[in-house]
């Protein structure tokens, strides 16, 4: 992709966003008055402010990059994410969910764990939570330095570094006020920066109808755009079920239902948006109970319709490369600079009669899986004529026979976008991914400081000694995720890597909730080992497992393979459904054969059957969190249905 040049307008745009901003933060920073001020917001904020916070808090690279990567790569089943994978979740988290959150006080999700078991629990989940939130900090600003990369041209290291600067002043200042302000902001930049780009590329195709028909021809020739080595039926990338129902060989997403309703559905989803602190921690700083209840459902709102502006990117990206009159083709992963001098050699010396062994060392040396075609004819070019290295370099390049589907949004804005548009698009990036960077970095200071530091660290210290521990904290919360920026880079697809934490961590923690919440005998012991097992498990499953076409290493299959998944995204799922089964059975089994270290009493406020059931009379009939989250329930239902 070249990189393009970008007007005063566009520049103009940017700069004003980024002063804006940062100028929140330090508006925000006379009211950072006490620890509490600067980790939870004093409890003081609206609902509708903490209901698109909580939206906009997970608009980080998971939505904007990874979902139209997805949606180019697996189709109109990447809606699973939102329409079984995220609206059921958040309806249970405000009926059920929050009233122990918020009821008991916690200052964070360890917090709870600790009230309702013990310390132990709550420093395995910490530390947990603590390198997840670093990772998916890091996947935001990796997608965030790569954008500005491949898109302007602008050096990647200098990128990351800059904007990871911006996000440490705004949030430093102004803590996590700063944080929810600027992602309700962040929200409406997106919705303005994307809605252009979805509306400009449908017109592009001809609207919806062309769009499938386009598709039709993608499903029956995967291969020939790098996405599947297989064929499929023809609605394999415009149908959410029915590929699902001819098993994993059926859809390009290689799953079936099972992994779907339960690995996705259950495991993967509730276990993100009913213990993930990261969302939750928006909720927690609502202004009462009833606001808390109702962050979640006003979240869901527009979170059951954002598939518009970010999946549908990438099935217009598909399907205009399956349109050749449109002049478009899916960006190539980026071969490494290191990469290209053994890659040469082995060119140069290659024998076009032993072109397998040749393109077998060729794809060893860049790690990337390379055209047999292409590179047959550049080795019989390299033969044949003189070649600079520079023409070897670019033909090279040409042969690379993988998409890198996190650069698809970028394409696709650079197609569209004119001076001003532009400006608007890409600030409404940037935003997303600070909101991402942000939005972990705050949940990240206050796990530590609240849930590593003062428990264990440096008990009875003052308020202001907490307060500046934060706001250090939160600097080297900062660092951590560049480090894991760098980690990120070697995956193509933001959204395999997100679920992949996802299934390390809370997977196996949903479960422990589950017990928890809902089973009084459920004990300190149980939960501890349960959690413990089931992390294992997932680093165990992991390592024995790999994707298609993935080389053992950092992305599965580093001790031997037993099983290879026809994508990363199923064998994600399948990690995440093992990761909560351990620890479900584990948990179940030793609380079983241990003794309550909790009394009833104790016990009030953090289990539902101990715990007084919340009066909702005195609110509006379709305000009240049931009505209102069945209603929520009854839409995903209808729009499963259109898409089936």
């Amino acid at each position: 992709m070249q990189p393009i040049h970008l007007a005063w307008v566009d520049y103009s745009i940017l700069l004003a966003y980024t002063v804006f901003v940062i100028g929140i933060g330090f508006a925000l920073r006379r009211y950072m008055k006490t620890s509490a001020d600067f980790f939870l917001s004093g409890r003081s904020i609206p609902a509708w402010v903490t209901g698109l916070a909580f939206m906009a808090a997970n608009l980080g690279a998971l939505e904007l990059v990874g979902m139209s990567a997805s949606g180019a790569k697996y189709g109109i089943a990447t809606a699973h994410f939102y329409w079984v994978g995220a609206i059921p979740a958040m309806v249970f988290l405000a009926v059920f969910m929050m009233p122990f959150y918020y009821g008991s006080k916690a200052r964070s999700v360890p917090e709870y764990l600790k009230l309702r078991f013990d310390e132990r629990v709550r420093c395995l989940n910490s530390l947990t939570f603590a390198v997840m939130t670093v990772f998916a900090s890091g996947i935001s600003m990796n997608a965030l330095a790569k954008l500005l990369h491949l898109l302007l041209g602008w050096n990647y290291h200098a990128s990351l570094w800059i904007c990871s600067a911006v996000v440490l002043v705004y949030v430093l200042k102004g803590g996590l006020t700063s944080a929810i302000y600027t992602e309700v902001l962040q929200f409406f930049m997106i919705v303005l920066g994307f809605a252009p780009v979805v509306f400009l590329g449908l017109k592009d195709m001809g609207g919806w109808d062309a769009v499938k028909g386009k598709l039709v021809d993608v499903a029956h020739h995967p291969a020939a755009f790098y996405l599947n080595d297989k064929t499929f039926q023809s609605d394999a990338w415009t149908s959410a079920w029915k590929p699902l129902l001819g098993g994993p060989s059926a859809n390009p997403m290689g799953v079936d239902v099972f992994a779907i309703v339960f690995g996705l559905g259950f495991v993967l989803s509730f276990g993100y948006w009913c213990t993930n602190f990261l969302v939750v921690q928006r909720a927690m700083a609502a202004k009462d109970m009833t606001a808390a209840r109702r962050t979640p459902l006003i979240a869901a709102i527009p979170k059951m319709i954002f598939p518009v502006l970010v999946i549908l990117p990438g099935i217009i990206a598909i399907s205009l490369a399956a349109s050749p009159n449109k002049d478009y083709r899916l960006p190539l992963r980026s071969i490494m600079p290191g990469a290209y001098a053994p890659a040469l050699a082995d060119i140069k010396a290659a024998n076009p009669g032993q072109i397998d062994a040749a393109l077998a060392a060729v794809s060893k040396d860049i790690d990337l899986k390379v055209d047999k075609t292409k590179f047959s004819a550049l080795v019989a070019d390299v033969n044949a004529k003189a070649m600079t290295e520079d023409q070897i370099k670019e033909r090279l390049q040409d042969t690379v026979a993988e998409n890198d589907y996190d650069s698809i949004i970028l394409s696709l804005v650079k197609r569209y976008c004119p001076s001003g548009l532009l400006g608007l698009a890409l600030t409404a990036l940037l935003a997303s991914f600070m909101s991402g960077m942000a939005g972990n970095v705050t949940a990240f200071n206050t796990v530590w400081t609240y849930d590593l530091y003062q428990a264990y660290l440096a008990p009875n210290r003052t308020d202001r000694h907490y307060f500046l521990m934060g706001q250090s904290i939160t600097v080297v919360g900062i660092l951590l995720s560049i480090a894991c920026a760098y980690f990120a880079s070697h995956y193509s697809n933001a959204m395999d890597i997100v679920q992949l934490v996802f299934g390390f961590v809370n997977a196996p923690l949903f479960a422990t909730f589950l017990l928890g919440m809902f089973w009084a005998r459920a004990t300190g012991t149980g939960a501890f080992l349960g959690l413990l097992g089931g992390t294992a498990t997932s680093a165990i499953f992991h390592a024995l497992t790999i994707a298609s076409g993935n080389h053992p290493g950092i992305k599965g299959g580093y001790l031997w393979v037993a099983q290879t998944f026809p994508s990363e995204m199923a064998q994600n799922f399948w990690l995440a459904t093992f990761a909560f089964t351990v620890c479900f059975v584990l948990t179940l089994v030793i609380s079983l054969v241990t003794s309550r270290t909790k009394s009833d009493e104790e016990l009030k406020g953090l289990v539902y059957s101990m715990t007084p059931k919340l009066k909702d009379g005195d609110q509006p009939w379709l305000l009240r969190p049931a009505v209102l989250g069945t209603l929520l329930l009854i839409g995903c239902v209808i729009l499963n249905v259109i898409f089936w």
